[in-house]
């Protein structure tokens, strides 16, 4: 690839779910935007017109040498994203979670880039009690995951001084866009699949359990506007609504949405949290403020869009 006197951001897993839109965001906005993503869980289609797409591999050492050396930062969310899958197979999941960022982290060394930022998660916190959450509580993940995403994270601190970075630790992302054949990774796209695939959703582990569930549009607002906040730099950031949401208040909504569909409760899976939700003041300080969108309106829209609507 020729390196061009514009400055390129380079978005990792920009095929996935998160990674599409973030790039999406940033063509329309006439940013530079080269794409990298191996395609085994993202989709050729999802990457939008006008980012220059690379194939490949960013576990692979060889990989760096492919990419533009112009890049003014790297939006990291390339990475296997799901705690139960995290089980069958740790050291794939190291490889893609932890590996490839130390790949990116060399690279961005290398090349004098401005800065990363990192695709982190909720599961870096572990058990947490019944209260908001905030990036200094303990870090005690329970998933092979999420011990994936804190080693990064302390990849990424270690090398700080050479490569200013934050993490955006996101919670239980949704919306339209999201894969509803993938039923091992996100609880709102695998129940409302289920509802309209079957009418019948399992539910596995309990209905009290509690999440925060944050709509795709606001995590995007995020990524674009940590593209300019020094605020952050160096730190952790919880990327959430803030609310307190349990599974049978979600399921209510599904079912609001889809009437007549019918829930069944099976064994829970291994490495899942009983709940967490998030203490959200640093990102509303530093990157904000946001007027971020409730459950009832984001649903409707994945329902909508989800049914053959437009991706809204």
């Amino acid at each position: 690839m020729k390196d061009s006197e514009v400055k390129a951001l380079l978005v990792t897993g920009v095929a996935g779910f998160i990674g599409s839109r973030v790039a999406q965001r940033l063509v329309g906005e006439g940013r530079l935007v080269v794409g990298v993503d191996d395609l085994t869980s993202g989709a050729l289609g999802n990457v939008p017109d006008g980012v220059d797409f690379i194939e490949a591999d960013l576990a692979h050492s060889s990989t760096p040498d492919r990419l533009p050396r112009n890049c003014e930062a790297i939006l990291h969310l390339a990475g296997q994203s799901s705690g139960e899958v995290s089980f069958d197979d740790p050291v794939e999941d190291l490889r893609k979670n932890v590996v490839s960022t130390l790949n990116m982290i060399r690279f961005g060394i290398q090349n004098g880039v401005g800065r990363l930022l990192y695709a982190s998660s909720m599961a870096v916190y572990g058990p947490t009690p019944d209260v908001p959450i905030a990036e200094e509580h303990d870090r005690m993940p329970i998933s092979c995951y999420g011990v994936g995403k804190l080693a990064a994270e302390n990849y990424l601190r270690v090398f700080q001084d050479a490569l200013p970075s934050a993490a955006l630790r996101m919670f239980n992302v949704y919306g339209p866009g999201q894969d509803l054949r993938n039923l091992q990774q996100g609880m709102v796209s695998i129940y409302l699949a289920q509802a309209l695939d079957t009418g019948r959703i399992e539910v596995r582990g309990s209905m009290d359990r509690f999440r925060d569930f944050v709509f795709i549009d606001d995590v995007v607002d995020v990524w674009c506007r940590a593209l300019h906040s020094d605020r952050i730099l160096g730190r952790a950031v919880n990327v959430a609504s803030g609310t307190r949401t349990t599974v049978r208040e979600l399921l209510d909504e599904v079912i609001r949405l889809v009437p007549g569909t019918e829930t069944v409760v099976a064994d829970g899976t291994p490495g899942d949290q009983i709940g967490i939700y998030a203490d959200v003041t640093r990102m509303q300080r530093d990157l904000g403020p946001f007027e971020l969108t409730p459950l009832e309106d984001g649903l409707g829209r994945f329902a909508k869009w989800a049914t053959g609507g437009p991706l809204v």
